[in-house]
């Protein structure tokens, strides 16, 4: 059998993007898969929208995150993308950590807690590498065919969609059912969206 591909475009701030991919996570023990990961920026997103003064707040914040990904991506790599990630994952929502004004608390203990300089941190206040994460944005937002969208945006198989949105996130063999499941949606040239209405909030998994 050959092997499926994934390419993962995340933002560190997204509770369902972060689900999403601890499942990814899981199928990479369970099945032959080989993962891309790419920064996705919700600040780039949303620019210029009318959000909700809440959201808005919110969302001029995630800029942080998302320039600090895109720097580890470009000059240390998938393999500390990946690690950094889950650092930050696990400090802004297991840990709650969301102090400052572009999540700095989370990213310096993220940064520390992979092995890389903490001088990375003032990337999240400048435009150093905005260049490369609206790049990689648009890569992401035109392989799915429009800005309508966010994260979770995955490809399976050169195949991109929205999603899946999970939660709880399916662990085990149920991760790895559930993406052969993907793997077969995606393999038909004429599918294109499945829907229903979400009637819970971001449950993450018990670390």
């Amino acid at each position: 059998m050959a092997q499926n591909t994934v390419d993962f475009w995340f933002d560190p701030t997204c509770p369902w993007c972060w689900m999403t991919s601890r499942w990814i996570k899981d199928v990479e023990k369970l099945r032959d898969i080989s993962v891309t990961w790419h920064p996705f920026s919700l600040a780039v997103l949303n620019e210029g929208r009318d959000l909700d003064p809440g959201y808005r707040k919110h969302v001029d914040n995630t800029w942080g995150p998302a320039r600090v990904s895109t720097v580890v991506a470009e000059q240390y790599g998938q393999e500390k993308l990946d690690e950094l990630y889950t650092a930050l994952g696990e400090q802004i929502h297991h840990q709650k950590n969301t102090e400052g004004t572009y999540f700095e608390k989370a990213i310096d203990a993220a940064l520390a807690a992979v092995g890389l300089p903490a001088e990375l941190s003032q990337v999240a206040f400048t435009e150093e590498y905005d260049e490369q994460m609206r790049a990689s944005t648009r890569q992401g937002l035109d392989a799915a065919g429009g800005d309508d969208i966010g994260v979770p945006l995955m490809s399976i198989n050169g195949v991109t969609f929205f999603g899946p949105v999970m939660s709880p996130a399916p662990t085990g063999e149920e991760a790895g059912k559930v993406f052969d499941a993907a793997v077969t949606l995606a393999g038909y040239p004429g599918f294109y969206e499945i829907k229903r209405p979400r009637k819970v909030g971001p449950i993450f998994n018990q670390k």
